[in-house]
């Protein structure tokens, strides 16, 4: 894991003072872009899983739609959206979450999640946690149960991982990397 690991950390660009100065982005677009990293961590995410019996994984909007659906056919399950407010067509089931300045709202397809289903949430990034917690609620307001939720990278930092926690209760947090 050490060498999948550092090769994925190796294809992460910083970016300093984006989007605003002072912050440190983490582009994962040279990750995405190789295919031995883009493979190497789309099977490390399909493995965890697998391991947590999930039958659906969820993928954040946007760059959890872009990992998370690959993670999905890897691992032989469905894969299932969760977007923004007013992007889904149909019958919707909704979250309002607060961030760090303001609230949004994210939104699932009613009949996409059920009774049975253990959804893996996989996103890019756990920053603040805000999304990631409003998904977990949205998971099991729909029925289902939380088998987990996989990220490429957690930024240690700012305390994604403790505000997370209580929404998790027994289900795990894993991230391929710490930052």
């Amino acid at each position: 894991m050490t060498e999948i690991r550092e090769l994925l950390l190796s294809r992460i660009r910083d970016v300093p003072d984006y989007p605003e100065p002072g912050v440190m982005f983490k582009d994962i677009t040279p990750l995405l872009a190789d295919p031995a990293a883009f493979n190497a961590l789309t099977d490390a995410l399909a493995a965890l899983a697998v391991r947590h019996g999930a039958t659906k994984i969820v993928g954040l909007e946007a760059r959890g739609f872009i990992l998370g659906a690959p993670v999905a056919v890897r691992a032989g399950v469905g894969f299932i959206p969760v977007r923004k407010a007013g992007k889904l067509p149909g019958a919707t089931l909704s979250q309002a979450y607060d961030l760090e300045y303001g609230s949004a709202e994210i939104e699932v397809h009613a009949e996409d999640l059920s009774a049975g289903d253990r959804v893996m949430v996989v996103d890019d990034v756990l920053a603040t946690g805000g999304t990631a917690e409003a998904s977990l609620q949205l998971i099991r307001r729909a029925g289902a149960e939380v088998a987990g939720v996989s990220v490429l990278m957690e930024l240690g930092f700012l305390g994604g991982r403790a505000r997370l926690a209580p929404a998790l209760g027994s289900a795990p947090l894993e991230a391929l990397i710490l930052v």
